[in-house]
């Protein structure tokens, strides 16, 4: 599929969404995330993080406006091209997302092996590459319901990294994580945008990001009111 790299990574362009679909309010979002950008985005409930995530990869109805990601309105795609376009990017998310008919291994690399030409091979070294990088042993194959709360944490955050994604979409993992999460989990974010990533990082608690705060891009908070830039000046 051919895209536009310039400009916005991703826009909301007053894009209203469907509140019966959602629970988002129903008023105007806009905003543009530029490649290497880090946004935060403040919100305390975890069901609207989620739905602002789903909001950005095209999978809310919406009222009016318009999303874009690499430069394509999701409501203009079919939904191949909209599968191709999800699958670059990576989202760490509250909602549960592990298919218990799946080992965690394969639950990972799902979505590099069905949206991408990769060889096996090259998928599943990377992916033992990222597990070790945020400290499991190995590629976990055991079903995702016999890991413990923190390694499947790193699983999730095994998965988002997975193939060079364009977009990262991350329900803050290091709210309840092992302190030993938080340094790998910070590298990658820098690693991914040197890399031309764009990030948003949902946040409950602002005290969580504090340690990478001359990397933030712009602050954001998500309420009843809808999104708004918070100055930081």
């Amino acid at each position: 599929m051919d895209t536009r790299t310039a400009g916005p990574l991703l826009e909301l362009n007053k894009a209203v969404p469907s509140f019966e679909e959602s629970g988002l309010p129903p008023v105007h979002f806009s905003m543009k995330l530029m490649p290497g950008d880090c946004m935060v985005v403040e919100t305390r409930s975890s069901s609207r993080a989620t739905m602002f995530a789903d909001l950005c990869c095209g999978l809310v109805p919406l009222d009016a406006g318009v999303v874009k990601f690499m430069g394509l309105d999701w409501s203009d795609l079919h939904d191949r091209e909209m599968n191709a376009l999800r699958g670059r990017i990576g989202r760490i998310t509250r909602r549960p997302s592990w298919p218990e008919f799946l080992n965690t291994h394969l639950a990972i690399t799902l979505q590099q092996l069905h949206h991408t030409t990769r060889p096996m091979d090259e998928v599943v070294a990377e992916a033992a590459r990222l597990a070790e990088w945020f400290g499991l042993p190995g590629l976990p194959v055991l079903p995702p319901s016999r890991l413990s709360d923190s390694d499947l944490l790193r699983a999730a955050c095994v998965r988002a990294f997975i193939g060079h994604p364009r977009l990262l979409l991350l329900e803050d993992p290091l709210e309840a994580s092992p302190v030993e999460l938080q340094n790998p989990f910070l590298s990658a974010i820098t690693d991914a945008r040197d890399k031309g990533a764009g990030v948003i990082w949902l946040v409950r608690n602002n005290a969580i990001w504090q340690g990478y705060r001359q990397g933030i891009t712009s602050m954001w908070r998500l309420a009843d009111d809808g999104l708004v830039e918070v100055r930081t000046a």
